[in-house]
């Protein structure tokens, strides 16, 4: 019995290897790739993300998404010879993870001749976050690890990027990130996130603006683009991750996407929709520098400070 090929149907050539159930493409691994390469240029255009003679910090954890994003943008960087490209990590001190994931961004960072800067939990805040979660839970507090380190690491890239001379921060959030998020805030009826999320984060003073150039592209499209172009990350999820909330939000979802595909993506331009009707009536806030650190926040102290104060830590 002979097996009869399947021609892609966006080169009509090559062998087609994989099935976008969304849109109904059979697409061969080249064709693949450069699917993945357009998409983040046109979510870039559409949004506009970033201008010819940005200096752009990628925020680099040493996972596929990260990774990947970097990878993007080194090759897209290339077209524009007055922009820049750095990347910055952030050591939050995770024992048996964390040193495994920076070595492979400054493996990638060196491959691609990209500059690398590095910058620890311990060296700002004098702990790491292994030593943050033992004092989270001697003292039964409620929120999760994660919780903690979204508001310390979101810090911790600000200030690294502002130090580096950055002009924009690309972090690698995937489509699957962004409507976890966007479920979490509604989960948590938290109207001001919802407004303050998306694609672009609106500059504001002390703050250094972030993209999201990967926030069209599912998460499992994202690993298979780097198993294609054979880019080292690191495979071993966080320890702290299966702790959050988010980690039963992503089952949902994908259970949802593989009984009716494309269904992130609807979730993802209802965001869209809800998101510019709340800034219609969004109050600005006015920022002053935080009492304790000098950060731009919205209170007298900043979250990052105050959570740091509830632990008795700083």
């Amino acid at each position: 019995m002979s097996v009869v090929s399947v021609k892609c149907t966006s080169c009509r050539a090559r062998e087609a290897f994989y099935f976008r159930a969304y849109s109904g493409e059979k697409l061969c691994s080249r064709c693949f790739i450069e699917s993945i390469e357009n998409k983040v240029r046109a979510t870039i255009a559409k949004y506009m993300m970033l201008k010819f003679d940005d200096r752009i910090a990628v925020a680099v954890s040493g996972g596929k998404d990260s990774v990947s994003l970097l990878h993007i943008l080194a090759r897209i960087e290339k077209d524009f010879p007055k922009a820049s490209l750095c990347a910055i990590t952030v050591d939050e001190g995770i024992e048996s993870y964390r040193d495994e994931a920076i070595k492979i961004a400054s493996e990638n960072c060196k491959i691609l001749g990209v500059e690398h800067h590095i910058i620890s939990f311990r060296e700002l805040y004098g702990y790491t976050l292994d030593e943050i979660v033992e004092k989270i839970r001697a003292l039964r507090d409620n929120l999760t690890p994660c919780s903690y380190c979204g508001v310390l690491r979101r810090k911790a890239l600000n200030i690294l990027a502002k130090k580096v001379g950055a002009t924009k921060i690309a972090v690698a959030h995937n489509l699957d990130d962004e409507i976890q998020t966007f479920m979490l805030n509604i989960i948590h009826g938290d109207l001001a996130r919802i407004t303050r999320a998306g694609p672009t984060f609106d500059e504001k003073e002390g703050f250094i603006p972030r993209v999201k150039p990967l926030c069209e592209i599912l998460e499992k499209e994202v690993t298979l683009y780097a198993y294609l172009k054979g880019i080292r990350f690191q495979e071993n999820p966080c320890p702290y991750a299966g702790e959050a909330l988010r980690n039963d939000i992503r089952n949902m979802l994908n259970r949802l996407e593989e009984k009716h595909p494309g269904t992130k993506y609807t979730i993802f331009r209802s965001a869209e929709k809800i998101r510019e009707k709340m800034k219609e009536t969004r109050i600005e806030v006015n920022l002053k520098p935080c009492k304790t650190c000098g950060e731009m926040t919205v209170g007298e102290i900043c979250q990052a400070c105050k959570m740091l104060q509830n632990l008795s830590i700083k």
